[in-house]
């Protein structure tokens, strides 16, 4: 199997991986850190690892992206957008979130840094592959 296969492979199995672990928090659990914290950070790595599948090389700049598309949707939450938009369809109300949190600004930049550390391991990995060839 390619290497690029195999890459978007393990990305397409994060991201099943992340999206049942999102949806069980989501569905289950009710308290003060996991669902709003846990919850927030494995959100911008699941995007993350979605980008992957698609482009699985090109992932220098992607932690940033996310983490300025993450922090784009917190700031429509500052105003009520849902509301203002007359959105009452349930999930798109908890995907778009209806009330703005400083926490979860923290939560995304922790998601991030774990993802930009996988990135830049990875990316020091190839380099040292081609210094060797």
């Amino acid at each position: 199997m390619k290497k690029i296969t195999k890459e978007r492979l393990f990305f397409v199995l994060l991201s099943a991986l992340l999206l049942a672990v999102e949806i069980f928090i989501g569905t289950r659990v009710h308290d003060a850190f996991v669902r709003p914290y846990l919850g927030d950070t494995l959100v911008v790595i699941l995007i993350w690892a979605i980008i992957r599948i698609i482009a699985p090389r090109k992932a220098v700049w992607l932690s940033g992206a996310v983490f300025v598309f993450a922090l784009a949707v917190e700031t429509t939450q500052l105003i009520p957008l849902v509301d203002l938009l007359g959105i009452e369809n349930r999930l798109i109300r908890v995907l778009m979130g209806t009330s703005f949190a400083f926490g979860d600004l923290i939560a995304y930049a922790a998601g991030c840094a774990v993802t930009f550390c996988a990135d830049f391991a990875e990316y020091r990995k190839r380099k040292n592959r081609e210094k060797a060839s």
